[in-house]
């Protein structure tokens, strides 16, 4: 009789609904290229919305038309449009807005994207290099967003507080608005903003 170690065979290959018998490439969905310079074009188009004073069309019309086959420029325009957006919008027109998104045609996904948007956003704040500081010292950004060393910061010019500001109040009202599926919803969709 042969040797074999009975232990070493992965007996799971030979089952027809095993996870090694499954294609992965299922899960993500088929998105179709996008070219930095037509993500240029829907940008132009949308900021022309925003400057005639329809913020809420030209919110609709950016989260409607997300590129998820963009390449990574492509993607960081629509990010940098879509926080321009959120920052040009009052806070007193926020839930207003945002009820009339979520009670429109495909609410629940735009409400989706927008929560993507806004994780994103939130990232890219907290990323950052490393900065000299004050006596030439290097501040090196760490995991939770604050540097390791430096004073408080009294409206000078570190920026990007009052954007992540926005942000959150953003993410606040969604939250209250669509529930924490919103976020689970996020998490775990495969395509990325």
């Amino acid at each position: 009789m042969a040797e074999i170690n009975w232990r070493t065979i992965n007996i799971d290959a030979y089952d027809p609904e095993s996870c090694y018998n499954f294609d992965l490439k299922s899960l993500t969905p088929q998105v179709q290229p996008i070219s930095t310079q037509d993500v240029q074009t829907l940008s132009g188009q949308i900021r022309q919305l925003m400057r005639s004073g329809q913020s809420e069309d030209a919110l609709k019309g950016a989260l409607e038309n997300v590129p998820y086959g963009a390449d990574e420029a492509g993607k960081a325009i629509h990010l940098s449009l879509i926080t321009e957006l959120l920052q040009s919008i009052r806070q007193a027109d926020m839930t207003p807005l945002l009820q009339r998104l979520y009670s429109s045609l495909n609410g629940s996904e735009t409400c989706d994207t927008l929560m993507k948007y806004l994780y994103k956003g939130m990232a890219q704040g907290t990323t950052g290099h490393t900065q000299t500081g004050q006596g030439g010292k290097t501040l090196t950004p760490q995991a939770t967003g604050f540097t390791q060393a430096g004073g408080r910061s009294f409206g000078g010019a570190e920026g990007g507080g009052q954007g992540m500001s926005v942000l959150l109040s953003w993410h606040e009202k969604l939250v209250e608005m669509a529930g924490p599926g919103s976020i689970v919803r996020v998490m775990s969709d495969r395509r990325t903003v």
